[in-house]
């Protein structure tokens, strides 16, 4: 089968198309036929070497072949296996399960798989299981060393701002906070803002002629994908009782929230800090499932990439202003 190799840090050049053997499922494993995945933060992250990743591989790539997103047919089951069967279709995120999904097939126990909605196509279903629900948690979850009775529910008529709204997580976030009821603002560059109008933001903010922080408007909940200002920048931007929310954004700003965060929600009524993500939860993929059949919430695609120009792929995520994901399509797609 072919696969998308890396077996060093660097830049998405290091990365091979190779041929490489196809698994055999075991025991309680799936064997799964790729028809679609789709680009993370994450695998930047990693085909970089950045410095989090480094702590726990510090010479070379822990997983061999990238990729988390995954949508595709079971080929085959491995024994004690009850919950597919061969032709089954699945997505789901391989985040926990050794990665592996930008190759033609890919084996992984059966609890990393979650059947796939009949009416998504395979790149639809490829763009959802990390983005969208990172986006989900971080809507309606309290963030680490905040008490959970200080997160009041995502509700209708609260202020929400996405920043950082036009990418992969904040696509759906935006979308997902509307089918809440809240009033939505979101901020991103100016070439995104039609695009952030049309999956229904109520208000839009160039980032490059506007600081949310100083422009006087508070918020119930800010969601941060970005994570470029201070703390005490973003507590400005809070109403009382409000909670801002760090996705990702540079490792500075990450090792911010997680470390003063907490210790800034001490003081006052105003919470910040990080989420602790549950990746490929089921009942946040069912939840995410209806919400694409009820015409909701549907993944924004910015281009499609055959598996062997991932490469070019990746150097498009990291250097080109994207608006919400990037799908690889794996052999026939299908659908």
């Amino acid at each position: 089968m072919k696969a998308i190799v890396c077996t060093k840090y660097g830049p998405p050049d290091v990365l091979q198309l190779k041929e490489v053997e196809r698994p055999t499922p075991k025991e309680g494993e799936v064997l799964v036929r790729v028809h679609a995945s789709s680009l993370n933060g994450a695998d930047l992250e990693t085909l970089r070497g950045d410095f989090i990743v480094r702590m726990v591989a510090p010479l070379r790539p822990t997983y061999k072949i990238l990729g988390t997103d995954i949508a595709g047919r079971v080929e085959a089951v491995g024994r004690s296996v009850k919950q597919f069967q061969p032709g089954d279709e699945i997505w789901g995120d391989l985040t926990e399960y050794g990665w592996g999904a930008l190759a033609e097939y890919v084996r992984v126990p059966e609890d990393a798989l979650r059947p796939k909605p009949a009416s998504m196509t395979w790149e639809e279903a490829a763009a959802y299981p990390q983005a969208a629900v990172l986006a989900l948690q971080n809507l309606r979850e309290a963030p680490m060393g905040v008490r959970p009775e200080h997160k009041r529910p995502l509700q209708s008529g609260q202020k929400v701002l996405i920043n950082g709204a036009g990418g992969g997580v904040g696509t759906f976030a935006v979308q997902i906070a509307k089918h809440f009821g809240a009033e939505v603002t979101g901020v991103d560059s100016t070439m995104k803002l039609d695009m952030l109008r049309s999956i229904g933001a109520d208000h839009v903010i160039d980032y490059t002629q506007e600081d949310f922080t100083k422009s006087g408007q508070r918020y119930d909940l800010i969601v941060d994908v970005v994570a470029r200002r201070s703390i005490l920048a973003y507590r400005r931007a809070l109403n009382p009782g409000g909670i801002c929310v760090f996705v990702g954004g540079s490792t500075a700003g990450i090792f911010q929230a997680m470390f003063l965060g907490p210790l800034v929600s001490r003081s006052g009524s105003k919470k910040m800090g990080v989420v602790i993500w549950k990746p490929n939860r089921k009942e946040d993929l069912a939840l995410l499932g209806e919400l694409f059949e009820a015409g909701k919430v549907v993944p924004v695609i910015d281009r499609r990439y055959p598996l062997s120009e991932v490469p070019e792929a990746l150097r498009y995520l990291s250097e080109e202003p994207h608006l919400g994901k990037i799908v690889i399509t794996v052999g026939d797609n299908g659908k």
